[in-house]
């Protein structure tokens, strides 16, 4: 059960077959298992790993809401190919999870209702209502990966990669790069990047990246994946 050590190669092996064909751990949307599993990690996976990197990226742009998103966390091994759902909390645990659509157990029995109840069941419901209100909507984002080539053999390639990550704006997140050789002992720098959608797009990195005209000589868009 589960992807056994996710700190060695074998067990992230398994993780990246695991997301070839999934956005996420455990259903349609983010949840606390992406938040267990992506805790699991020693670090950003290697490029070829490339589901798995496409996965750490996207949950990592998460991290400031890691704690609001749903679910109940569970053992990271109780994650994975051969596992099976997990029965479902009982009641008193589910209470304490805001997110969860039967954490309100506000009815009881007709015995026990009395005026004290329906007030305390109507704070909760509006509670609960205005919690989903502020929910955000889903962001649509992609993972990008550039090839970056330089002029020549002589070109500083760490002079490069600075240059590219020196690149900030709004939705636009950078993430692992190496070096790639091409021939004649020119290297192309291969970086990787996840960005919202409606923010960045490839022409923007694009112009941006060879701004740096005395280092770069042209950019190539590598990958391309809705995340």
């Amino acid at each position: 059960m589960g992807f056994g050590d996710l700190k060695s190669q074998a067990g992230q092996k398994a993780l990246n077959d695991f997301l070839a064909d999934r956005s996420y751990i455990d259903g349609y949307t983010a949840s606390q298992a992406d938040v267990v599993v992506y805790g699991a990690l020693s670090g950003v996976p290697s490029a070829d790993l490339f589901h798995l990197l496409r996965w750490y990226n996207q949950i990592k742009s998460y991290c400031s809401q890691f704690a609001s998103l749903p679910g109940v966390k569970k053992s990271v091994d109780e994650y994975g190919p051969a596992g099976v759902p997990a029965a479902a909390p009982p009641a008193a645990a589910a209470a304490d999870d805001d997110d969860d659509d039967d954490d309100l157990d506000l009815f009881g029995s007709d015995e026990e209702a009395d005026a004290a109840a329906e007030a305390l069941k109507e704070k909760r419901l509006k509670e609960y209502a205005e919690k989903k209100a502020k929910k955000p909507g889903v962001i649509a984002k992609s993972m990008i990966i550039l090839d970056v080539k330089p002029w020549d053999d002589e070109t500083d390639m760490k002079e490069v990669e600075t240059k590219v990550r020196e690149i900030v704006a709004d939705g636009l997140l950078w993430g692992s790069s190496k070096l790639v050789p091409v021939g004649y002992g020119i290297k192309k720098l291969q970086i990787s990047c996840v960005v919202e959608d409606d923010k960045i797009g490839t022409d923007f990195l694009e112009e941006r990246i060879t701004e740096n005209e005395d280092l770069v000589q042209s950019v190539d868009i590598a990958a391309f994946n809705k995340l």
